[in-house]
């Protein structure tokens, strides 16, 4: 078990790392909830937006058909939903508390420049040059919430391309010198076949320029 030494315990989130890792959060009602099914947004994801500012700003990067979008939205967040994919994005465009915007993130200009954001979700996403972005768009007390496939997915299906799939512990590196850690877990996980993520959530506390 790793515990990175700025994490901030006073949420008393356990920091969990290693395989087949299990949060009390995958919980609903004592029962063990099915983590991925189509359409219903991560436990992970759900858990850990309970941090984020209450009505504040939440950026939804690469969101697809939304399902993080819908669940922010209905639990009053305001959300900023991107992806490259109009189609997907159509279904989101009637939702109150949504605002749409279509974007290719690998190849256009990083089209938040001018935006803080109170929470930033990120779900089987994986560019990595926009890493850096994300830190520096959230404002201070923002919440970073990213989970995707690391290393060790392509054993059981996609992707298997090695730039969408993070290294150990590359999480951590990236954002452990910037935002406080709060809880941090990677391994392999049943969603409801196996598949091998990393995921994390992390805490700006500091002013952005």
């Amino acid at each position: 078990m790793y515990f990175p030494s700025k994490v901030n315990f006073n949420h008393a989130v356990e920091v969990l790392h290693g395989a087949n890792a299990i949060l009390e959060m995958t919980k609903h009602n004592g029962n063990t909830a099915p983590l991925q099914p189509e359409g219903i947004p991560s436990p992970w994801i759900c858990h850990y937006a309970k941090l984020i500012r209450s009505g504040g700003q939440v950026l939804d990067l690469a969101c697809g058909s939304g399902r993080h979008a819908r669940w922010l939205a209905a639990n009053n967040w305001r959300v900023n939903a991107v992806d490259r994919d109009a189609t997907a994005l159509a279904g989101l465009q009637q939702l109150s508390n949504v605002s749409t915007k279509i974007a290719d993130l690998e190849n256009d200009i990083w089209p938040y420049a001018d935006h803080r954001f109170d929470g930033i979700v990120v779900s089987r996403y994986l560019h990595r040059p926009l890493l850096p972005r994300l830190i520096e768009s959230l404002n201070a007390g923002g919440v970073l919430i990213y989970e995707t496939f690391m290393e060790g997915n392509e054993r059981f299906g996609r992707p298997k391309n090695p730039d969408f799939l993070l290294r150990s512990n590359e999480l951590l590196e990236v954002f452990f010198p910037h935002l406080t850690v709060i809880a941090y877990q990677q391994g392999e996980f049943q969603e409801p076949g196996p598949t091998v993520m990393q995921r994390i959530c992390a805490v700006s506390e500091r002013c952005n320029n």
